[in-house]
């Protein structure tokens, strides 16, 4: 065992030790069998990724062992990593807050994101395979420089960041009902355990941890499930139920006419999430780990699939916790919109079911931090730190700033879960900038062999003029642009798929009126 190693079990044994004293003098009451099985999970889950990183720590290891485990991940664990790092906290508890709060239709992410994979794996992951590129962002350091690629970071870092905060809040959330531990100290043990074995490990532990998030997912709906539709009379039942209670919204297929202007609004979203979907880090650095293009293209298109499959619990979780009587029950109803899937696993399944269930779902969602954690982290070392800081940056000095890195996310990802209540408010956050600032950029590098930095430059200024013009609730930007169907605060016309569209078309139309002056780089294979 080496010395690191043996550092990061002593921190994690002081971390759970840290977890038990809090719970054991904090006022409100615990449930010390919900807090052992969810321990019992994390240590699961903390010792496989310990495990797995010794294939990624020998004393010759190098970047690409780190960052992309070699490009040596067999098909089925990368199929797996794949799909588990969307279906996580985001996903299951999301779509269950989703479905109990605006009903099927807004139900969005699931099948959006499920089509972003099938889509970026038919027509963008054979090429950036093909390239032997190791980051989303190195198309786009060739094509436009390392300096405009530094920009572009920007919007890639806080999808992955946000991306991390609707994971942390959604276990804040069902730590605090499966417990009673308050939400924050749930989320700080969580964001240190994992980054704890990734920071050791690389993509290796990510990927191995994910084949368990993926069977303990499986395990949890699968035990509660038969619970749930029993408390609702039925499939049938609870599909008649919904129905009434949320009308026009108990459709996937929005109604133009009872939904009015927020239809666009409903088409904004959708093409946000298949779109922008497409260009994240922790999607391309599992394309770019396949053996070769065409594991990349399939394993992107099966995760997909399994994606949308698994989404259906996760629904019907929310269908029955949008029909259920609480007050026939007792209850008042979950506490807020977040917390609605471990509520509703709580008192509707029987006590021993609910708590492996929820343990079972909590350590999953942790598993899945860390799949941004080293995403965010490697576009920050390899496409910024290392070409515009320190160029001739050693293998060992790359990986300590890659560790180092891991940890900045961690706490800018964990401060924003605190701040941020709603699940999958965040959930949508984290595609809107990469769809509306990246993708056009991402596009035009693979695709348009005219493109050039003044171009790209442009359709980016372009596109955060009129995204940010908008505002954001979350964020708490006023809208700032005359925009039409303005109805509660709520931009409803796409203003996001305008501001997408327009910065593509001017990153086309001025790299050719500019082409003289700056010529297009072409792509080149990594050597």
């Amino acid at each position: 065992m080496t010395k690191a190693t043996r550092n990061v079990y002593l921190i994690f044994i002081a971390l759970v030790t840290a977890v038990i004293a809090v719970a054991y003098f904090q006022e409100a009451p615990i449930r010390w069998a919900g807090l052992f099985i969810v321990m019992v999970f994390y240590c699961i889950i903390f010792l496989i990724g310990i495990w797995s990183s010794k294939k990624s720590t020998s004393s010759n290891q190098s970047d690409e062992d780190f960052l992309i485990a070699g490009r040596k991940l067999p098909l089925w664990i990368a199929l797996l990593t794949m799909a588990a790092t969307w279906i996580g906290g985001g996903y299951i508890n999301g779509t269950a807050e989703a479905a109990a709060t605006s009903g099927l239709v807004w139900v969005q992410a699931p099948w959006g994101y499920g089509l972003s994979l099938i889509i970026g794996g038919l027509f963008f992951a054979r090429k950036m395979r093909r390239y032997q590129f190791k980051t989303m962002l190195d198309p786009l350091a060739q094509r436009f420089g390392d300096k405009a690629t530094g920009l572009f970071f920007i919007p890639a870092v806080f999808g992955e960041i946000f991306w991390i905060a609707a994971i942390l809040t959604a276990l804040g959330t069902t730590f605090s009902v499966i417990i009673g531990l308050d939400t924050q100290t749930s989320i700080i043990l969580s964001a240190a355990i994992a980054v704890l074995y990734t920071s050791i490990g690389g993509l290796w532990s990510v990927a191995y941890t994910d084949v368990i998030q993926m069977a303990l997912i499986v395990l949890g709906l699968c035990l509660v499930m038969p619970f749930l539709i029993s408390h609702a009379g039925g499939l049938a039942s609870l599909s008649e139920n919904y129905d009434m209670v949320m009308g026009d919204s108990a459709s996937l297929i929005p109604n133009k006419e009872s939904m009015g202007n927020y239809f666009y609004n409903w088409l904004d979203f959708a093409l946000l999430l298949i779109l922008g979907g497409i260009p994240w880090q922790v999607y391309f650095q599992r394309v770019l780990s396949a053996r070769t293009e065409n594991s990349a293209m399939w394993l992107s298109i099966f995760a997909g699939i399994i994606c949308i499959v698994v989404a259906v619990p996760a629904a019907v979780v929310g269908m029955v916790g949008a029909t259920a009587d609480w007050s026939a029950l007792g209850l008042a109803g979950p506490e807020n919109a977040a917390s609605t899937l471990p509520y509703v696993f709580q008192h509707l399944t029987p006590p021993f079911i609910a708590l492996i269930g929820l343990g079972a779902i909590a350590a999953a969602v942790m598993s899945s931090i860390d799949s941004s954690m080293l995403s965010a982290s490697s576009l920050g070392v390899w496409n910024v730190y290392k070409p515009l800081v320190k160029p001739n940056i050693k293998n060992k000095e790359l990986q300590k700033a890659l560790k180092r890195t891991i940890f900045i996310v961690g706490i800018a990802a964990t401060i924003i879960s605190l701040k941020v209540e709603s699940v999958y408010a965040l959930w949508y956050l984290c595609s809107d900038f990469v769809y509306c600032l990246l993708f056009p950029a991402l596009v035009t590098a693979l695709f348009d062999p005219k493109a050039n930095r003044i171009g790209a430059l442009s359709g980016l200024l372009v596109s955060a003029f009129l995204r940010f013009g908008g505002g954001d609730a979350v964020l708490n930007i006023p809208i700032l642009l005359p925009y039409p169907m303005i109805e509660d605060g709520v931009v409803l016309f796409p203003f996001r798929t305008l501001a997408m569209v327009s910065g593509l078309l001017t990153i086309i139309i001025v790299s050719r009126l500019t082409q003289k002056a700056y010529p297009a780089r072409p792509l080149y294979m990594v050597d």
